[in-house]
């Protein structure tokens, strides 16, 4: 029998654990976590547990003998939350190549906010980036340093742009949290179009674009769902039972909201997903937030 192919997850969260899931017995899934308490936990969920820390020096010589394993990689560590690159999507891929020979397949999960506000136009993978925020630069430094890595290894990278992820069993992943919490949104006049994927779906395009990506690819992990934001927490109050949210004007959330949500507010976008099923072969489970949230 020939021996599983060995796959190194890089920040094996919520969405990584569903990937472990999907991924046995076919897999074999090295797991790096910079949490001690999390080794138990992820040794019962089948994976091998590798101790580490994309922040320390001493980690990353460690995770370079790691690599040599591994004939993949699915990277879903964030960058680190200020500057304006991202230094340990940096340091995983030099301690990638310390290790003799590269991980000839990368997964890497991004943010659509990499596109900033297109007005709520609908676009394919091809439109230009540009971020509006700290943070989405931050990954859009951190796409261009996959992409290299990719072109000076000749692996092939995918890049998976993400947006809202959602699922009642994910933590903070189910809008009946904001809606309990009575948090406004915009007036219909003001609303942008926000995008949205199921965490099972998301993690079936991460196995999807281990197995079928092509080289040096962008593609869109978003499902087909075209709602507004407003429209989106209306839907999820009518089938949790709950009131609608307060509809305000956008000067009223200056004064109201925190700029974390105001910059989420400030975005409108709409993804073609063509690339995701015609290219990675993906069928959504949840092809809209309503199949999604009427599962859970």
């Amino acid at each position: 029998m020939p021996k599983p192919p060995t796959l190194l997850i890089i920040g094996c969260g919520d969405v990584g654990m569903r990937v472990l899931r999907l991924l046995q017995p076919r897999w074999r899934v090295l797991a790096l976590t910079s949490t001690p308490t999390r080794l138990a936990e992820l040794r019962a969920a089948g994976a091998i547990p590798v101790l580490g820390n994309l922040d320390e020096r001493d980690s990353l010589q460690r995770l370079a003998g790691v690599a040599r394993l591994a004939q993949a990689v699915l990277h879903l560590a964030p960058p680190p939350g200020q500057g304006a690159g991202d230094p340990r999507t940096a340091a995983l891929l030099q301690a990638l190549m310390r290790g003799g020979a590269p991980p000839q397949r990368l997964v890497y999960g991004s943010t659509t906010g990499v596109y900033g506000d297109c007005a709520g136009a609908l676009f394919d993978e091809t439109r230009p980036v540009a971020p509006a925020t700290d943070r989405a630069r931050r990954r859009v430094a951190a796409e261009a340093l996959v992409r290299t890595y990719g072109r000076i290894t000749g692996a092939r990278v995918t890049v998976l742009r993400i947006p809202g992820i959602y699922a009642a069993d994910r933590p903070g992943g189910h809008p009946r949290e904001r809606l309990l919490r009575g948090t406004p949104v915009l007036a219909a006049a003001d609303d942008v179009y926000t995008n949205h994927i199921h965490a099972d779906d998301l993690a079936r395009a991460c196995v999807a674009a281990l197995q079928r990506g092509l080289p040096q690819r962008v593609v869109h992990a978003s499902d087909d769902t075209e709602l507004t934001m407003g429209a989106y927490f209306e839907l999820a109050a009518d089938l949790c039972g709950l009131p609608r949210p307060p509809r305000i004007t956008r000067a009223q959330a200056r004064e109201q909201l925190s700029p974390m949500l105001l910059s989420f507010m400030s975005e409108s976008r709409r993804l073609d997903n063509r690339r995701l099923k015609a290219e990675l072969k993906l069928r959504l489970r949840y092809p809209t937030v309503l199949e999604g949230l009427q599962g859970t």
